[in-house]
């Protein structure tokens, strides 16, 4: 994830929230060997889910695609957390793995 960074459009507004973002949570946090990036993905994804944090999920069904996650793996994970999460969060992430797992397909 050192390759990933938060938008720079928003170091205007917020610097230091995008230093940290870049420098804890993507350059030491995901570069952490405790769990493998695939692994980190799907707790993050299935965090998100579950929280309803649907503006950051699609970014992360995306890394999470290209951290080695199946669309079957994550779609299996949104459907076993839809009876912990509930219904409308698993519905949404569900809808927002089809359009990633369709743009990734193209």
């Amino acid at each position: 994830m050192a390759d990933q960074s938060a938008p720079q459009e928003l170091a205007g507004i917020a610097p230091k929230l995008v230093d940290i973002t870049n420098n804890v949570l993507f350059a030491d946090v995901w570069e952490r060997p405790g769990l493998s990036p695939r692994d980190r993905s799907l707790v993050t994804v299935s965090v998100l889910a579950a929280l309803y944090r649907s503006e950051q999920l699609p970014y992360h069904l995306g890394v999470a695609l290209d951290n080695g996650l199946s669309v079957e793996e994550l779609s299996e994970a949104i459907t076993h957390l839809a009876f912990y999460a509930g219904w409308p969060n698993a519905m949404t992430a569900i809808t927002q793995l089809k359009k990633i797992a369709d743009e990734h397909s193209t």
